[in-house]
């Protein structure tokens, strides 16, 4: 079992050293992760795929997060989350510097794939890192803050792919979003603080605690639905803004990404909604804002899929904030990489899931029948969450 590396009062200088490092982290990582979904289309006529085998240029990365998590999150158990997480960050750009020679398709896959195993150190660590830097009383504003920096990177990755994808091809495109994550990776390389948290000895031993609480289980069908939901509408976004009746170039249809800041901004804001309505009001009614603006988007006006997008992103985010801090704050102290792998492998799995699913629901079905699926998924999402919390009362 690791040993608390700072006390819960940690002096602001370090704490605002931890969060500059683990956001620097975050952005690279998402940066990276999410670069190939505006060129999507770009990818589907250079190989000749339809937007369902396109969007395993995403779902194969995060699926491959989504099976090595667990794995990584308990060696970090072990050997320590800094390591873990300056191995992936390094790791991951360097995948990244690789995906623009990629051949053919398959290779790329290949890449992706091992970009995705990369990012689990990072994306399935973190939180706990916070948690046991930070102590449980600041965990919920330490992990909104966490989660703003990886909307960031989600943001600049896709933007900066989106923009440079008509000039410079999908290659040149994503070589740039690895540059952008380059410098960031540099920076947490430089700047996160080392632990004093010495190696636990038994790190399977917290695995059953992890699985046995029903409010744990709970946020980690968040994270499975609601993660699966967003993919899913963002995987086809692309599709929907360039076709009929939008018909969108695609670096005007990349704009749709910059309702990211919008996720930005709620993910930041998750601990003050939770301090002052409690987790279970929060996340209910960030669920359900999401599918209200999934719900707009199915408007063919290009105003209504704007402001729809930026209404679903934000409440997106803000449910994963108050459902990731709520599974670190619930932790048991000898599970809590377990728990955040956990709930990193629900999260990606939705999303490797979700966005390929997803992805063919609208190329067979079209958009209005995509938005009555993901709006079940986050329902079922709401449900399960108001259920556990009812069974502690």
């Amino acid at each position: 079992m690791t040993t608390t590396a700072a006390p819960p009062q940690a002096e602001a200088p370090a704490r605002r050293q931890v969060t500059v490092a683990v956001a620097a982290a975050g952005i690279s990582s998402f940066a990276l992760l999410y670069a190939p979904q505006p060129v999507l289309p770009q990818l589907a006529e250079r190989f000749h795929l339809d937007p369902g085998g396109a969007s395993l240029a995403v779902s194969v990365a995060t699926g491959a997060l989504a099976v090595s998590v667990l794995p990584i999150a308990t060696l970090s158990e072990v050997i320590g989350r800094r390591r873990v997480i300056l191995a992936s960050v390094v790791s991951s750009v360097l995948l990244g510097l690789a995906l623009p020679f990629a051949p053919n398709f398959p290779v790329l896959l290949g890449l992706r794939a091992l970009q995705g195993i990369a990012i689990a150190g990072f994306a399935g660590v973190a939180a706990a890192y916070l948690a046991e830097r930070l102590g449980k009383a600041g965990v919920a504003a330490a992990v909104g803050a966490m989660i703003a920096g990886n909307t960031v990177g989600g943001m600049l990755g896709r933007l900066s792919s989106g923009f440079t994808a008509d000039w410079l091809g999908w290659p040149g495109s994503l070589g740039v979003t690895a540059g952008l994550a380059l410098v960031c990776a540099l920076l947490t390389v430089l700047t996160l603080p080392k632990s004093d948290a010495s190696p636990g000895k038994a790190p399977l031993s917290g695995l059953r605690a992890a699985l046995s609480s029903r409010v744990l289980l709970a946020q980690y069908s968040v994270a499975l639905l609601a993660m699966g939901s967003f993919v899913a509408l963002y995987n086809a976004a692309g599709f929907r803004l360039s076709g009929e009746p939008l018909d969108l170039p695609p670096a005007i249809a990349s704009l749709v990404f910059l309702a990211y800041a919008m996720g930005t901004f709620t993910s930041g804001y998750a601990g003050r909604l939770v301090a002052r309505f409690g987790r279970i009001r929060s996340v209910s009614a960030a669920l359900v804002i999401t599918v209200l603006g999934a719900t707009l988007t199915i408007v063919d006006s290009l105003i209504c899929v704007a402001v729809g997008f930026v209404v679903l992103t934000g409440g997106f985010f803000a449910a994963h904030a108050v459902a990731n801090g709520w599974a670190a704050a619930e932790a048991p102290p000898g599970a809590r990489g377990q728990v955040g792998g956990l709930y990193t492998l629900a999260y990606y799995l939705g999303s490797s899931i979700g966005g390929t699913v997803g992805a063919t629901v609208y190329g067979h079905a079209g958009w209005a029948w995509l938005i009555a699926l993901v709006s079940a998924w986050l329902l079922l999402a709401l449900l399960i969450s108001v259920l556990a919390a009812r069974s502690r009362r």
